[in-house]
């Protein structure tokens, strides 16, 4: 799971939205700091940025970079400290920033929090350098002996909370290596690189420090010395990280846990130091059982909690299942299906009897999940591990850190949340979809269904864990009101179309805000992350609007208003990638009819530079090359040209990447070299001249490179240590670019690769339901594809569409689909409903839905002929 998307589901129980709207919902006068429910000091300017409030005096004028000064602060002192600070800016009439209230300084320390931004609770802005080793000196002295945690970013001075870095100061922004628009600084020449933001303090290379910061870092440098010798980092979230590591004095391995002092909160407030020591506890009472870790050691360095554990050697319970997962083959045998059922019967009986006897020393395991459980490299023998969040049975207590697929819904208290656990367990380890209870508990019945479909199992032998999943304990939930079952509303089969694409669209409609400035319609976190996050086709409105007409589906006028207004003066900072900015909005409104306001759009992308930008289909030239291209023919004269004159320079940076041998950094149809090749057979198709199909041929072979054999001997995208098959980063969408190159030139080696790749989109079993990273993709490929037996097309074809059905999840009395990460309901293009729209409508409507510049084939024959433009 990606920690960062626990931060957005804070604010809303359906939908993912930035953290600082959860705040403002529940947000009043006591539950903000009096800094913040006072306003600013008089004459001075406020102004609110998702999470922070800043307060800028009359008449100052800041650098656009310099030192700036970070102060963190804990729950018991922020109020106190932010006080402090507040009077010596207005003393010294220093702009600042401060997060407002308890709720989010909270978030910005919780255990899943950004380590970059850990921490952060006042920002201060000297006037200039000059002035900057004054304001720090005073902050240090002032707020001395007061504590918080360390901001992993910065260079902490002295023991106190007072940290400094050197930044950004104004809103610029300049592309990353992945060409992502980050915050920017200048260096000597003027040019904008990044602002780099890491978990770790560094300094650009042109700048010297203050000789008063000399003593901090040194102190920094000179940091205390571990008693044991670590091999590798485990695992790190903002409380601390976890270690491998051995124990010079016997040579044995150990695990290293560590703990940040008021960093990595949990529910209850309790920061990893305090966690840490819970688990040593934990551990010393359950000493002797078989079970579960001893503790070997415990002691700290510089302030930093550690806690050696015994290594238990083995695998943990969610690679065991990965790696024999019967569903991961697209044809499992009635044999591989029965031993599977027969193991998981076995396992989950394994670890009920090692909670059990947590359970009789009078302890709750409280975070139990796939990834806690340790299990023997002959599988005889399973452990327990990670104790943090233990408490005494007797005490009833509530959760405060769980696995998204094993939370206990909040009025179970004490062993019933381990009961809970393992009740989702039972079903995990068949059908691993538990996480989808978290948006509709009620689907543990589709779940059990399924589950008896498949396997040999029956109803009444998971009648258990469904009911101690479905039931209530009458206790009330926190918010004091009591629980019940959630009713479930009837959603039509994702493959009864129209009726299925209606039910999306009425879903659709009612997610509508159109009265917020962010965003038309909720879905992905990527939403938050640029200015045009809302508005953009792969995660905003452009993108929602495209599925509908693809689809046939009524239009939303809201949401072409409301996108047809954010996008007459784009914010600073727009991105104009085709997925992420402005060329897949001028795209869309030109598609739809918007055609001024598409050329002003496109008139934006031609003044900006194309140097130093990525030469991928989802942010680079190849999006760009093609959206300009198609926008050229909406144009006339000079401005025609103009767009076909950057539409080229885009083609020509992008041969040039192929060519140079590194086109991109990642694989695959978005970020890939896949997408070039998409460029270059389209350009070949305007144009005639086969050297495009070359350039196209290299892009592929590059990427197929990157490629390694997988489940069924199928070629897939090595991914770091994944393999993947979906269309946005995967497999997936390097057959639907092969059957367009292959459509046009025969190559015998890339038709045996494109042979290869196809058992790995037929698997019977894909974690997401999206369009780039889930089932939906895979249905949109075959769809399209004319490889393959007809009749075993249509057979993956119905099976991945009730895979679809599984996902499905209801809105409003409508069809829905849980977007990244599934803890959260989405409704755009790259990841939720709508995707899965458009992919459904590809396979099922009667005009086949496509991809932009990825039209619908049916025949070889059906190309467009070199030279010919298609109408």
């Amino acid at each position: 799971m990606n920690p960062e998307y626990a931060a957005y589901c804070q604010a809303d129980p359906d939908f993912y939205d930035a953290p600082h709207r959860g705040a403002e919902k529940t947000a009043t006068g006591s539950e903000l700091f009096a800094a913040a429910r006072g306003g600013a000091p008089g004459g001075w300017r406020s102004e609110r940025h998702g999470d922070w409030l800043s307060f800028h005096p009359p008449g100052v004028h800041l650098p656009a970079q310099g030192w700036k000064i970070h102060v963190s602060a804990a729950a018991d002192n922020a109020e106190r400290v932010l006080e402090r600070v507040l009077a010596l800016c207005v003393e010294r009439r220093l702009p600042l920033k401060f997060v407002p209230g308890p709720g989010l300084l909270f978030l910005r320390n919780a255990k899943y929090a950004d380590r970059a931004g850990s921490g952060k609770f006042i920002t201060v802005y000297p006037h200039s350098e000059e002035q900057f080793p004054a304001v720090a000196t005073a902050l240090a002295h002032l707020l001395a002996g007061e504590h918080g945690p360390y901001v992993l970013s910065d260079l902490r001075l002295g023991a106190g909370p007072v940290h400094v870095r050197y930044g950004a100061f104004a809103r610029r922004f300049c592309l990353d290596a992945e060409g992502r628009p980050v915050p920017a600084v200048a260096d000597p020449d003027g040019a904008l690189v990044p602002d780099l933001r890491g978990p770790a303090f560094r300094l650009p290379p042109w700048v010297t420090p203050p000789s008063f910061l000399a003593p901090h870092l040194e102190a920094r440098t000179a940091s205390g010395a571990l008693p044991y010798t670590v091999e590798g980092a485990l695992h790190f979230s903002n409380g601390g990280g976890v270690y491998r590591a051995r124990d010079p004095r016997t040579g044995s391995r150990v695990v290293l846990k560590e703990g940040r002092p008021h960093a990595g909160l949990a529910a209850d407030g309790a920061d990893a130091v305090q966690r840490l020591d819970r688990e040593r506890a934990a551990l010393e009472r359950l000493a002797g059982l078989d079970c579960v870790p001893r503790v070997l050691d415990s002691f700290d360095v510089d302030g930093h909690r550690f806690l050696a554990l015994e290594h238990l050697p083995g695998t943990t319970l969610n690679t065991v299942l990965a790696r024999r997962f019967p569903l991961a083959h697209a044809a499992p045998t009635a044999a591989a299906l029965a031993e599977h059922a027969a193991w998981a019967r076995e396992m989950h009986a394994r670890v009920t009897d090692a909670v059990h006897a947590v359970h009789r020393r009078g302890l709750v395991v409280n975070d139990l999940h796939l990834s806690n459980v340790m299990v023997s490299e002959d599988g005889s023998r399973v452990a327990l591990i990670d104790f943090e969040t233990a408490t005494p049975a007797a005490e009833r207590q509530r959760q405060t850190v769980a696995n998204p697929s094993f939370v206990a819904p909040p009025d179970r208290r004490g062993t019933d949340i381990d009961h809970y656990a393992l009740a989702c367990l039972r079903l995990c380890l068949l059908l691993p979809l538990t996480v989808l209870l978290g948006i509709d508990r009620a689907k543990a019945r589709h779940l059990v269904q399924e589950i008896t479909r498949l396997y040999p199992v029956t109803e009444d032998e998971l009648a258990p864990a469904l009911a101690e999943i479905l039931r209530t304990t009458g206790e009330p939930a926190p918010t004091g009101r009591p629980t019940r079952e959630p009713d479930r509303e009837p959603v039509p089969d994702p493959a009864d179309w129209p009726r299925s694409r209606d039910s999306m669209v009425r879903a659709l409609a009612a997610s509508c805000t159109p009265e917020r400035e962010d965003r038309s319609h909720p879905g992905d976190i990527a939403q938050f992350h640029s200015p045009a996050g809302g508005q953009s086709f792969g995660y905003g409105a452009a993108g929602i609007l495209y599925a509908l007409h693809e689809t046939g589906a009524e239009p939303c006028p809201r949401t072409t208003a409301w996108l047809l207004d954010r996008t007459k003066d784009p914010a600073s900072g727009t991105p104009t990638g085709f997925y992420d900015g402005l060329a897949g909005i001028a795209w869309t409104l030109n598609l739809l009819g918007h055609r001024a306001q598409a050329l002003a759009l496109a008139r934006l992308i031609v003044r900006e530079p194309l140097d130093g930008r990525p030469s991928d289909l989802h942010s680079g030239h190849a999006g760009l090359a093609l959206a300009l291209d198609e926008l050229a023919g909406a144009a006339e004269g000079a401005e025609a040209a103009a767009l076909r004159t950057t539409a080229e320079r885009c083609t020509a940076h992008a041969a040039r990447a192929v060519l140079d041998g590194a086109p991109t950094r990642r694989t695959g149809l978005l970020h890939g070299a896949t997408g070039l090749a998409l460029l270059f057979v389209r350009r070949y198709e305007a144009t005639g001249d086969p050297a495009h199909l070359d350039l196209a041929a290299t892009a592929l072979r590059r990427d197929l490179a990157r490629c390694r054999t997988g489940t069924d001997d199928a070629l897939l995208v090595l991914d770091g240590k994944r393999t993947l098959p979906y269309l946005g980063g995967g497999s997936a969408g390097l057959a639907m670019v092969l059957d367009d190159y292959l459509g046009h030139r025969e190559d015998g080696e890339l038709r045996a690769a494109r042979a290869r790749i196809e058992p790995g989109l037929r698997s019977s079993f894909y974690i997401q339901p999206g369009l780039l990273r889930g089932a939906a993709g895979l249905l949109l490929h075959l769809a399209r594809t004319p490889y393959g037996d007809p009749e075993e097309r249509r057979r993956t074809l119905t099976r991945h569409a009730r895979l679809l059905g599984l996902h499905a999840v209801p809105h409003a009395g409508g069809l829905a689909f849980p977007g990244e990460q599934m803890l959260r309901r989405s409704m755009d293009l790259a990841t939720g409903t709508a995707g899965c729209l458009l992919a459904l409508g590809s396979a099922f409507g009667g005009l086949p839905a496509a991809l932009p510049f990825l039209p619908p084939l049916t025949r070889p024959t059906d190309r467009p002929r070199p030279g010919v433009v298609p109408q």
